[in-house]
This record gives C-alpha cells, sequence and structure tokens, in this order.
C-alpha cells in the first residue's frame, strides 16, 4: 500500500512539473509573438493589452482537435451524409420567421447596401441568421486566450499567430480589449469574422465611426456585404434554383472532371459546368424560380442523390462557398434567403 501511495505521489508531481514547464513555454511563446507583432507595426501597448495574464486554454484545443479533418479517402458523392436532416435543423420554420422580421425591419439599410454591392438583402440576411442566429449566439470565448491557445498547439500554428496579431491590430485601430469575445475557433460578432477578415472587411454600416459587429446590426450587414462584394458577386444573377432531374438523365455525361485545390471534397459532389440553356436541353426542370438568363453558367448537384430534390448552382453559390466552404452550409443559405424574401 506504501509504495502505491508513493507511486501516486510521484505521479502528480510528475503532472505538476509538466504543467509548470508546458506554462513556462507558453508565456515563451507569447513573447515570441510579441516581438513579431512589434516588427509588423503593431503598438507594444496593444500587444501588452491583448497579452497580459493570457494562459492556455485546453478546452479549446480539445475542440479543435474533435474537428473533421484530414483527406478523405473517397471524395465521390457517396462520401456525405443526406442533405436534408441538415436542412430541417438549419432552415426551419423559427428561423424563417425570425429571418422574415429582421428582413422587414432592416428594409432601408438592406437596400442601401444592396444598391451599393449588388449583393442581395436576403442573403446578407441569410448569413446572419447562419452564422449566429441574428445576433444571439456569438461565443463567449475570450477571443485572444483562444487564438494563442492554438497557435501554441501548432497543428496550425501559422493561421492562428496571424489572427491572434490581428487581434493586435484591432486594439491598434481602437477597438477594446474587452470587446475581442468570440467562439473557441478566433470568429466574432453577427458575421463571425476573423480579426484579419474584420480589419479587412468589416465596414461602418451606421456612420458612428466605429466597426461594432458585436453590438450594431447596422455594421454586421455593412460588413458581411461587403464581404461578398469582394468575394465577386454577380449583381442580378440568382445564387441557384431547386430543379428536378429526370430519371434518363445521364449523369456521366455531365462530370466534373476538375480537382480543386481548395475544398476537393466540397467540389466533387458538383458537376462540370454547362449553361442554364445546355441544362435545359437536357431535361432539367425548374421546380419554382424563374429560369436565369440562358447564358449563366451553372453547375448540379444532387445532395440527396438521383430522385430527390437536385440544385443548379451559379457562379454566386462559390461566393457563399467562400464564406464557408460546406455544400450544405451554401445550399441552406441560399434556401433561407430564398424563404425570407418570400
Amino acid at each position: 500500500m506504501a509504495a502505491a501511495i508513493t507511486l501516486t505521489a510521484a505521479s502528480w508531481l510528475a503532472i505538476a512539473t509538466a504543467k509548470a514547464q508546458d506554462d513556462a513555454g507558453f508565456q515563451s511563446y507569447l513573447q515570441g509573438v510579441r516581438a513579431r507583432a512589434i516588427a509588423q507595426g503593431v503598438r507594444p501597448s496593444s500587444a501588452d493589452v491583448v497579452l497580459a495574464g493570457l494562459t492556455y486554454n485546453q478546452r479549446v484545443v480539445d475542440l479543435d482537435h474533435a474537428q473533421p479533418g484530414g483527406n478523405p479517402a473517397n471524395p465521390s458523392n457517396n462520401a456525405s451524409p443526406p442533405f436534408a436532416p441538415y436542412l430541417r435543423a438549419h432552415v426551419d420554420a423559427a428561423r424563417i420567421s425570425e429571418g422574415r422580421s429582421k428582413y422587414l425591419a432592416q428594409r432601408p439599410r438592406l437596400q442601401r447596401i444592396e444598391a451599393q454591392t449588388g449583393v442581395p438583402e436576403s442573403i446578407m440576411v441569410s448569413i446572419w441568421g447562419h452564422e449566429t442566429n441574428y445576433g444571439r449566439i456569438m461565443g463567449k470565448f475570450d477571443l485572444p486566450r483562444a487564438l494563442a491557445t492554438l497557435a501554441y498547439d501548432g497543428r496550425r500554428r501559422p493561421l492562428f499567430e496571424s489572427e491572434l496579431i490581428a487581434a493586435m491590430k484591432m486594439v491598434d485601430r481602437g477597438v477594446p480589449r474587452s470587446q475581442l469575445v468570440g467562439s473557441w475557433a478566433g470568429a466574432m460578432g453577427g458575421p463571425q469574422f476573423l480579426p484579419s477578415v474584420y480589419l479587412r472587411m468589416g465596414r461602418d454600416g451606421d456612420g458612428d465611426g466605429r466597426v461594432d459587429i458585436w453590438n450594431s446590426d447596422a455594421d454586421t450587414l455593412a460588413s458581411i456585404g461587403n464581404y461578398f462584394y469582394n468575394a465577386g458577386w454577380r449583381r442580378g444573377e440568382p445564387w441557384g434554383l431547386a430543379v428536378t432531374v429526370p430519371a434518363t438523365f445521364d449523369r456521366s455525361g455531365v462530370t466534373n472532371k476538375l480537382i480543386s485545390p481548395r475544398c476537393p471534397r466540397v467540389f466533387a459532389r458538383q458537376s462540370g459546368w454547362r449553361t442554364i440553356a445546355e441544362w435545359r436541353a437536357l431535361g432539367i426542370v425548374s421546380q419554382s424560380k424563374p429560369w436565369p438568363a440562358n447564358n449563366v453558367q451553372a453547375t448540379l448537384i444532387e445532395p440527396d442523390g438521383p430522385g430527390k430534390t437536385a440544385y443548379l448552382l451559379t457562379g454566386n453559390y462559390r461566393v457563399i462557398l467562400d464564406y464557408n466552404c460546406s455544400n450544405f452550409y451554401a445550399l441552406s443559405v441560399g434556401l433561407l434567403a430564398d424563404a425570407v424574401e418570400q
């Protein structure tokens, strides 16, 4: 029994020693980040405000490691679950109803942003609804602590260290340190922007001289519109439309032969590009929306398999994917936008 107690005590000592060493390593790493941030033009006072008191957050690392990753052995259409359950969860009656309320309440502001950017009002509202349930769920993690932890963990150090330095630059611009709160992965505010995206795409929508995507609906919507504008949204072109594919359709004739360097699994589920005129000639039938112009290019996706609702996707769908590279996310954004503006 005495030997067992001695072993247990030694184990606790080893754990405590390892933790102290890791804490020291974390603090040493932060000092290196501070030096690199100052070399990029961050004021020392801003770096110190952001880094003061930071400790390692194991919960953030656990959440990061639990995310799906790696390269799937089979990036085919069968590599993903059906879309219908995801759609029911993300484009439900409550989200549609609140989206319509927000859409109507924000019409003057939304119309002005659409006139400036070409991004449809309903798309901006839909992104807002998907990202934070219209501003209600924005995350409660201390952003610098989360970013510093993820950077130190090392799995994606260049990404998260650059975002930590971007958070310091936000403080340089006058953003209060207390405002730096968001998701465990560093996204924040109504649009769930990373700090670097905030610096590039954040916009003052209410004219108060600040970009407050945490408390200002106007700034949130203006920032989303600006993001989509800069990502290449084509004015006047829909994101896509729901279609019916004939039972006799030959899918081998429209196979996508390109391999995308970005999100290959996502793009592998889509067909090759054809014009709307070509899709119509192949027997594809729109379920409700008017057809885009015949010369508009589109790809086909059948997220629930043959015989179920399919979608023709324009170049603007790729802009939604730029925001979040997931077919299910992009499809549900488009469908919620359609429902909101009805």
